[in-house]
């Protein structure tokens, strides 16, 4: 062992003592990035190592490398169709914890990997700007007591207490040393990779760039002074934040946070975004369907109490002939189908005194996979959602982002691209639409 690890196992020893003596911490769910394994048996998609993008109309920016205004400008980025291996890093992952608190602990993830995944080092601190870290704001992340971990195949792992106080809304910056190949199969996010694999402390990493590549921290629970309760938000990548600005947290959800933050009744409230980009409600889609993963991504949230539930459009639009390839081929859905599936997650939420909120899919005209048939389901499904009065309550988001002229489609200041992802602008219609008291009571 050199010098350096030496150094943080006794660091990680000194205080493993009083990180477990704590055994009263209000622990709830603050942030969430749910993991996306494969479908058993069927390799990841990925790219011909041709591939580029299509052209984009004039005034449209890249989808494929999601930097705007206000984005890192200051680091290098490979485009996400490049998907490079990574082995021997160093990987920074930004979060932004919901709710304040003393404590935090965070769930690190092999759900996706093939094999166990070695780590060598962990480090959390305070988010400066373009992946640096606030001096002074660094803490060492222990497991068991140990400075380094083998996570085994399939499985997460929760990090002993970090004595680390936070604010709500607060960025923090997770830095995890990785000797060995880093796997591609799991849930992508942009990150800040750097070639040292010996530079969690670092203060900026050196060499760094900002890559698409699969997360390795899936949760961060905080010991809150303020928040008993958790609202989780569940659904596909218009849950995720597609297409809104890169790490920056400007889905709806993370708007929802803002909101919830500054209203007196919604401050004992935190957010979980259970958001997986291409997930469905009945067939594998990028992660297991929803109904496979509520018990992980939903029932197993600490302090859970409330889940928003959007999820459908792309059973709809996966189940009609799509084109062009490299789409699949359709797998057909229905809207009783649909509703069952809705039925099922509300009779297991409410199993465990969960409140279930409805949400209306929003508009889809005009994006790669509509169809004319994928309406009628999508529409259907909507009334029924505000209608038929199996859900604790109801959000439109469908109503909050159409465009009132052309009702099937996307308000235009509402999406820069391709008729079905919201922009930031969008995203912040769809937190504004959430009437709190839905999930405050007052």
């Amino acid at each position: 062992m050199n010098y350096r690890l030496a150094a943080v196992a006794v660091l990680c020893m000194g205080f493993a003592g009083s990180t477990f003596a704590q055994t009263d911490a209000n622990w709830v769910g603050a942030w969430g990035f749910p993991a996306s394994p494969a479908q058993p048996g069927v390799a990841p998609l990925t790219p011909p190592a041709n591939f580029t993008p299509p052209p984009l109309p004039p005034g449209r920016r890249d989808p494929f490398l999601p930097l705007t205004e206000g984005a890192p400008t200051g680091v290098p980025a490979v485009p996400s169709y490049q998907m490079p291996d990574i082995a021997d890093v160093t990987e920074r992952q930004l979060v932004r914890v919901s709710v304040a608190g003393r404590q935090i602990r965070i769930r690190f993830s092999n759900e996706g990997g093939a094999g166990p995944l070695a780590i060598a080092g962990m480090h959390v601190a305070k988010a400066g700007a373009d992946g640096a870290i606030v001096p002074g704001s660094d803490h060492v992340v222990c497991f068991g007591g140990q400075a380094g971990v083998l996570v085994p195949d399939g499985a997460p792992m929760l990090s002993d207490p970090i004595d680390m106080s936070v604010d709500a809304l607060e960025e923090l910056a997770i830095s995890v040393e990785l000797p060995g190949r880093v796997s591609r199969n799991g849930h992508g996010l942009w990150q800040y990779i750097s070639p040292d694999l010996n530079a969690a402390a670092e203060m900026q990493l050196p060499g760094v760039r900002l890559m698409y590549v699969p997360a390795i921290v899936t949760a961060v629970d905080v010991a809150s002074t303020s928040a008993r309760s958790v609202v989780v938000a569940l659904g596909d990548s218009i849950t995720e934040g597609a297409q809104s600005t890169t790490n920056a947290f400007r889905g709806w959800p993370d708007r929802l946070a803002e909101r919830l933050v500054a209203s007196p009744e919604g401050r004992s409230w935190a957010v979980v975004n259970a958001g997986i980009s291409g997930n469905r409600l009945v067939h594998y889609g990028a992660g297991p369907d929803t109904l496979a993963r509520l018990d992980r991504d939903v029932l197993a949230v600490p302090g859970v109490k409330t889940v928003i539930l959007l999820e459908g459009i792309n059973d709809i639009g996966r189940a009609f002939p799509l084109s062009p390839p490299p789409l699949s081929a359709p797998e057909p859905v229905t809207a009783d189908q649909l509703i069952a599936a809705d039925q099922q997650v509300i009779a297991r939420a409410h199993a465990h005194g969960i409140r279930v909120i409805g949400a209306t899919l929003t508009p889809y005209e005009g994006a790669q996979y509509y169809s004319q048939d994928g309406e009628k389901v999508r529409e259907a499904l909507n009334q029924w959602i505000r209608t038929s009065g199996a859900f604790d309550g109801v959000i439109d988001f469908d109503a909050a982002t159409r465009d009132s002229s052309d009702p099937l489609t996307f308000r235009s200041d509402y999406n820069d691209y391709d008729h079905l992802h919201p922009n930031d602008k969008g995203y912040k219609a769809m937190a504004d639409a959430i009437d709190l008291k839905l999930i405050t009571g007052k």
